[in-house]
């Protein structure tokens, strides 16, 4: 049987562009739509499908939450890879639909907070709805009868559900990206690619004065740049918080795997979510004394000190 791929659909979603392009599997996979972002992880959990590609952070409207909580809190998932994808969005519509004839505008929420400068200039009259992606958005102004006069989405959905572009680019924010993961089943992580991404979610151990500073200072120390920290509520009461980091470098370094054991020391808990490649290739400047070599000779030293032989 050929491997299933699943994505945030139905057809016609960024998620399933991302997916393409991605490629992953043999040439005989099938890529399966979901209903949501929970519906792919859950069928990547239960093995009904060998990974599953989701939204993770997007360049104007920051992290998705419904991808980030599944993360932190469902039954454990890794990351293996990542995709940044530019993201346009067209105004789609019946064929024949005019501007001024549109009233009512359905879309991706993460879609209209992008879109929202351009919906007060050209329908500053429109009312608007949300829906569980840009396609599904689609979708739903192609139903017959459909009490949406047009959807938020991109192009591609046009094509697929047969409607018309009224409006196309109609973004805020024209180099607006975002960055899709494919999640697996825990596994070991590859070997390090020299440009690589580690995602990690710390729990910390009480409320107290300097606790991020304490988590941020594990990283600065050892020389690990950031590239993205966002604290969310753990739903365990008021002022419950966890961090999600994304950091430089890979688990199999050094470094990386040094804050990691200073992370877990401090921590009331650790998630690994996974050190894969990086989309745009990025490589890490590493500070004097933070490559493995570095970390390799200091471990000689130690132990010849512990020997007697220093």
């Amino acid at each position: 049987m050929s491997q299933r791929y699943a994505y945030l659909g139905p057809e016609g979603t960024f998620t399933e562009a991302a997916l393409r392009e991605h490629a992953p599997g043999p040439a005989d996979a099938r890529f399966v739509p979901m209903t949501g972002v929970a519906a792919v992880l859950d069928a990547v959990r239960a093995g009904d499908a060998e990974a599953g590609m989701v939204p993770l952070e997007n360049s104007v409207e920051g992290g998705v939450n419904a991808t980030i909580d599944e993360l932190v809190n469902g039954e454990p998932l890794q990351i293996t890879a990542e995709v940044a994808l530019p993201v346009e969005f067209s105004l789609l519509a019946a064929p024949g639909t005019r501007l001024a004839d549109i009233k009512r505008v359905v879309t991706h929420p993460h879609a209209l907070a992008q879109c929202r400068g351009w919906l007060r200039a050209e329908l500053p009259e429109a009312q608007t709805f949300t829906a569980a992606s840009t396609a599904a958005a689609a979708h739903l102004v192609a139903e017959p009868g459909s009490s949406y006069d047009a959807a938020i989405a991109a192009r591609i959905a046009g094509e697929r559900y047969g409607l018309a572009a009224v409006a196309v680019g109609i973004g805020d924010h024209r180099d607006a990206v975002t960055r899709f993961v494919l999640v697996r089943r825990p596994e070991p992580p590859g070997e390090p690619t020299g440009a690589d991404r580690t995602s990690l979610v710390a729990f910390i151990r009480d409320d107290h004065p300097g606790a991020l500073l304490e988590i941020l200072s594990e990283f600065a120390v050892r020389g690990v740049n950031l590239t993205r920290i966002e604290s969310r509520p753990t739903g365990h009461g008021l002022g419950r918080y966890c961090f999600c980091i994304d950091a430089e470098g890979h688990v199999r370094e050094a470094r990386v795997a040094e804050a990691l054991m200073g992370l877990r020391r401090i921590c009331s808990g650790l998630r690994f979510l996974g050190s894969y490649p990086r989309a745009d290739g990025g490589r890490p400047e590493l500070r004097p004394g933070t490559s493995d070599a570095d970390y390799t000779s200091a471990e000689s030293w130690l132990s010849a000190v512990r020997e007697g032989r220093r």
